[in-house]
């Protein structure tokens, strides 16, 4: 079972893999049946295709609110790596999956706070800097009470 949602979330169809994705994050919004694969969604995050990084997020945000175990307390480093991914698109979903992380896991906002507030986007383009930096605002927003 776990090889086979692994399989489905890396699969070469992108298309299918987003919608299975999608399916999971859907479905995690309302019940905890994802969050036993927790730590396989992680093992995710270290994939070299930024697609599949970025559903790794987003499933990995949505079920932040099922963690009753603190396993996020063991992923948070290698998410908040990802708040610089080398792929942009990447590094504005993380951060925006930042946000349910901190709604659901308030004990982390000092940590994602100092995370968004030392991110070095340097490397990023001139046309992507400000969108990233604008992710970074609304998601500080978000989590501190004042909306961007």
């Amino acid at each position: 079972m776990k090889e086979q949602i692994i399989a489905n979330l890396t699969a070469k169809n992108d298309k299918f893999a987003c919608a299975f994705a999608d399916k999971i994050i859907s479905e995690s919004q309302e019940t905890d049946t994802w969050y036993e694969y927790f730590f396989d969604f992680a093992t995710l995050l270290k994939s070299p295709k930024s697609l599949v990084r970025n559903r790794a997020l987003s499933i990995l945000a949505v079920n932040a609110q099922w963690d009753e175990e603190n396993r996020f307390d063991l992923v948070l480093p290698d998410f908040l790596a990802h708040i610089t991914d080398e792929k942009p698109i990447t590094a504005r979903q993380c951060v925006k999956a930042l946000a349910l992380v901190g709604q659901a896991k308030p004990q982390y906002i000092p940590k994602i706070l100092s995370a968004l507030r030392d991110a070095d986007l340097s490397k990023y383009k001139d046309s992507m800097r400000p969108l990233i930096k604008e992710d970074i605002l609304e998601t500080e927003g978000v989590l501190t009470g004042r909306m961007h």
